[in-house]
């Protein structure tokens, strides 16, 4: 959807980045700039830089950079439009929605509306005649009619065409409804519902609307869970399930479980903190959608390997977020569900009250991988923890780690932090041949830090980064470099294709800036010019620096097309005149 060039640049004008990125990183200023901890990337050293007065941001760790509508699209997961939505509500501006394509937002629009009727049918099937056996199922797991009712729990009829009549009966397409994830086009050409004889969650996303559905088989069968496919409206990364009702818990935690019954039976104990991912690994995208509503997450997965496997996983991404990690241990139970069962809400608050921080757990799991009656064992036990506590930056919590590990092995904590020490010095090598492999490699550590793009021509290009560099410092400047300089004289074609962005908005009379072009550039190529444009030229001397980048740019187009015809060609017309008052012409 297009939106109104000016209404952009109004918006932009009113967001205050070091405000807005503030919300989600530390800042301490410095200088001119704001720097913290990278949002997109674990790191333990501030490389994240905020400039106010270019209203950019810029991680020099991980390349990550934009302006405040690309910041809200990474650190929200949203897309372009939602993210100016996002910014207009907080600025208190109203979005011209008539600017937009209104088909692509009736499309939207009736999506939406589909799969709410399509919720409504699974519902109303769950408590008709045809629902006993889900119903039972339901109730088997106990689960309250009020339950029921406020997550929309439905049922799928043993039917490869209930929903498919039932909605076309209401006007919608089998276009729709396929786009919509909801049926799909069986080899002989017909269309099929895609979920059939199963218990029906619907997700439904922060806003409160259905995005999709979640389908579990009431036997053994497989797949045991059918999830809805991506759609216009579906996106299973930036989503969680019963994240529309937890965001309203005052809890000073959130619960992470594994599935949607895990979700439902916490929520019905009490726990309305409970979220879950949706058939996939948890996300960075759903961690910072965590991160948005707490500071601390507890994560009770499954008790058997696969979910030991899964916390570890999910104690990096959530770390990474900023967040606060405890680890549940549920024993003698598989899930939260079959505990709350078992034993009842007030015993897995207890649990909750007991849950492990994310180092203590790490440690205990690696305990459980070896036989402490046998010396070699210990030592390998030893070995692995040591690596663990020898990563944490506190020297304190080295110390408190150190002496309860050692007293878990039975060994003294003076000859453990002699281990810890080992495991420190084999970190800080490794560190310095990281280090020594990027100085040895000083041409690749040059290319831009998006694999996406590569310069063939560095020497050129490290000169149209210093021309775009000048001319989103200095507008003005254009004037003289467009009498050279087309986009095509780059050797980049990206960084080409920005100067002829750039180029288009100083003719209309806008101004040049990275956030009149965030809505235009893919995000490796907004990257790349947030990283070129971190270069400050002082005032006095950037016409100077323009004229050598010029005759680089110029040198290097002159080398690459010899035969070319120069008095067709301001630039290669200029390398010339440049060459012979050098006393050399282009041949030599």
């Amino acid at each position: 959807m297009a939106i109104n060039e000016r209404f952009l640049d109004e918006l932009n004008a009113r967001c205050d980045i070091v405000d807005i990125v503030s919300r989600y990183v530390s800042l301490k200023k410095s200088g001119s700039n704001y720097f913290g901890l990278c949002p997109f990337h674990n790191e333990k050293t501030a490389s994240f830089s905020v400039a106010p007065d270019k209203q950019i941001y810029y991680c020099f760790g991980c390349g990550a950079g934009g302006g405040p509508i690309r910041f809200i699209m990474n650190v929200e997961g949203l897309e372009f439009q939602d993210a100016v939505r996002y910014l207009a509500k907080e600025y208190n501006m109203t979005v011209p929605e008539s600017e937009g394509n209104p088909q692509v937002r009736h499309q939207r629009e009736r999506t939406l509306e589909l799969l709410k009727e399509s919720a409504r049918f699974f519902y109303a099937q769950l408590h008709s005649p045809i629902g006993a056996q889900a119903l039972a199922y339901f109730q088997s797991r106990r689960l309250s009619k009020k339950t029921m009712n406020n997550f929309g729990l439905g049922f799928a009829p043993d039917s490869f065409h209930a929903l498919l009549d039932a909605m076309t009966a209401k006007g919608y397409s089998k276009q729709e409804l396929e786009q919509a994830g909801l049926i799909a086009k069986g080899k002989n050409g017909t269309y099929y519902d895609k979920f059939r004889n199963r218990v029906i969650f619907p997700i439904i996303d922060i806003r409160g609307d259905v995005i999709g559905f979640g389908g579990r088989v009431m036997d053994d069968s497989k797949p045991k869970y059918l999830n809805s496919p991506e759609t216009a409206v579906f996106n299973k990364r930036r989503n969680l399930f019963a994240m529309n009702v937890a965001k309203k818990t005052k809890s000073e935690y959130f619960l992470l479980a594994e599935g949607y019954m895990d979700v439902i039976a916490l929520h019905q104990a009490g726990f309305d903190c409970a979220v879950a991912s949706l058939g996939t690994s948890l996300t960075d995208e759903q961690a910072r959608l965590l991160s948005r509503h707490t500071k601390t997450v507890i994560v009770c997965y499954d008790a058997d390997t696969a979910g030991q496997s899964a916390s570890q996983r999910a104690i990096d991404i959530l770390k990474k977020a900023g967040l606060r990690v405890k680890i549940l241990r549920i024993p003698g139970a598989k899930d939260p569900d079959e505990f709350i069962k078992a034993k009842g809400p007030e015993a897995f608050r207890k649990l909750i009250e007991r849950s492990d921080n994310d180092i203590r757990y790490r440690i205990e799991t690696v305990r459980d991988k070896y036989d402490f009656t046998e010396d070699e064992q210990r030592i390998l036990f030893l070995r692995e923890a040591a690596d663990i506590i020898a990563a944490l930056e506190s020297s304190v919590e080295q110390d408190v780690y150190t002496v309860s590990t050692a007293k878990l092995a039975g060994v003294t904590a003076a000859a453990f932090a002699q281990e810890v020490k080992q495991a420190q010095k084999r970190r800080t090598r490794q560190a310095k041949r990281q280090l020594h492999r990027e100085v040895r490699a000083p041409a690749q550590a040059a290319q831009p830090k998006t694999r996406a793009i590569h310069y063939d021509n560095m020497k050129s290009a490290r000169a149209e980064e210093g021309i775009l560099s000048l001319l989103f410092a200095d507008a003005s400047l254009m004037e003289e470099m467009r009498e050279y300089l087309k986009p095509q004289d780059f050797s980049s074609p990206e960084l080409g294709k920005i100067y002829g962005y750039a180029s288009a908005l100083y003719n209309s009379g806008r101004n040049i800036t990275v956030s009149a072009l965030e809505g235009i550039l893919e995000p490796a190529e907004l990257e790349l010019l947030v990283s070129a444009v971190q270069t400050q030229i002082p005032a006095d001397t950037r016409h100077k620096a323009m004229e050598d980048y010029i005759r680089i740019i110029s040198e290097q187009k002159l080398s690459r097309n010899s035969s070319a015809d120069p008095e067709e060609d301001p630039l290669l017309r200029k390398a010339q005149m440049q060459r012979k008052s050098k006393g050399f012409d282009a041949g030599t």
